[in-house]
């Protein structure tokens, strides 16, 4: 046991964290994407998988043939929206069970990806091409880094103001109130099948468009990389409910800082997965935890309130 305390370097995992948390800000927007859906639409969507995989393919193509990073990265945005629409299509015009549409899409981007690529992987260079982000930016000198980390902020606050204000509007709160209650909402004259089409285009574009940017930070695209993405997303999500969900809650803005906290738990879970590495666990047993510690973070809010309701009871008697 002291022999494998005495191998563990600190200064290595504090080296590492910052590689990390980069990772997390990057894949913050994925996480965005999956609570949409997850929390505002109350849609099980498993076309994050595909979705993610997609935009990160249709970045890399693009970059390799000759556009600009920044246009294709918003391409990847539209290569993720024509995904989730696809889902929202087969779920209200076939009438299949929404679980089921989203791995059907899912399964068929996996052979989309394939010939989008050509191959069943594609690298692209931060020595051959601007990139918008790469890990080279955070490992290089402390200027490149402190732009990286700026920027991404920068990025992410813009973007969670875009999502804030749009889901004030008219059409924003439409998909709240058809997540919150469908029946209700079509009684009160919602078009729910377009409101679920329309919420599913945007949290697939947000999947895509952080597979566009995971691409170009690892310097590859992989037919692979969205395998197990849902369950990142998740984990993000509420890792980031669990922990800043009391403090969101009082907060004016709330649903902004709610999103925030998303982006925080992304973070959070890219740190831990990187202290488990450090711990020298077996890498092939890091989807189980990732399983557990969704687990785990789902049961704490049951847990709590079977807690409050059980002392409620005993005060009552």
């Amino acid at each position: 046991m002291l022999q494998y305390f005495s191998s563990l370097d600190p200064i290595t995992l504090f080296k590492s964290f910052p590689g990390s948390i980069a990772q997390g800000m990057v894949w913050g927007v994925m996480a965005l994407g999956v609570y949409i859906t997850f929390r505002l639409l109350d849609f099980a969507d498993l076309t994050v998988d595909g979705s993610i995989a997609f935009g990160a393919a249709t970045c890399v193509m693009l970059i390799r043939g000759g556009v600009h990073p920044v246009f294709a990265t918003l391409f990847a945005f539209f290569a993720g929206l024509l995904a989730g629409i696809v889902t929202g299509l087969l779920t209200t015009l076939l009438g299949i069970p929404g679980i089921l549409s989203s791995i059907l899409t899912q399964i068929s981007l996996y052979s989309i990806n394939l010939h989008v690529m050509g191959q069943s992987n594609r690298p692209v260079s931060v020595d051959n091409y601007p990139l918008v982000v790469s890990l080279r930016y955070v490992t290089g000198s402390a200027t490149t880094s402190l732009i990286f980390f700026a920027g991404m902020l920068i990025f992410l606050f813009m973007l969670i103001c875009a999502l804030y204000w749009f889901f004030g509007t008219e059409t924003g709160s439409a998909i709240r109130a058809t997540g919150c209650n469908a029946q209700m909402a079509r009684a009160q004259g919602i078009n729910t099948g377009y409101i679920k089409v329309l919420t599913l285009g945007i949290s697939n574009g947000l999947v895509g468009l952080s597979g566009a940017l995971y691409a170009q930070f690892g310097g590859a695209a992989d037919i692979n990389m969205g395998r197990g993405a849902i369950v990142i997303g998740l984990a993000a999500v509420i890792i980031g409910e669990v922990i800043f969900g009391k403090f969101v809650s009082k907060r004016k803005a709330a649903f902004a800082w709610t999103m925030g906290a998303v982006v925080f738990g992304s973070v959070i879970y890219y740190m831990v997965y990187q202290l488990v590495l450090w711990l020298k666990f077996p890498s092939e047993d890091m989807k189980l935890l990732t399983a557990v510690v969704v687990a785990f973070f789902l049961a704490i809010p049951y847990l709590r309130e079977k807690k409050s309701s059980s002392k409620g009871a005993k005060s009552g008697e």
